[in-house]
């Protein structure tokens, strides 16, 4: 598990932000988000400065884009 900063998970996650690659995103409350790659490789991020408003951010931004999120 990787521990950053919300603005550095959302630097990190914009290559990314495709359902071409990113079979299905997960969080949780503790402001963990796993991501699960269509080739079946995971990264789990501890995002450790996060608001409520902001997890709510990322997981549209994810849906806008084609990536399933659960919870």
């Amino acid at each position: 598990m990787k521990t950053c900063t919300f603005i550095d998970f959302m630097q990190a996650l914009k290559p990314w932000l495709n359902d071409d690659y990113i079979k299905q995103a997960r969080f949780d409350d503790k402001g963990n988000f796993t991501l699960t790659f269509v080739d079946g490789g995971q990264k789990v991020y501890q995002v450790d400065d996060c608001t409520a408003a902001q997890v709510k951010d990322a997981v549209e931004l994810m849906k806008k884009n084609g990536v399933p999120v659960l919870k």
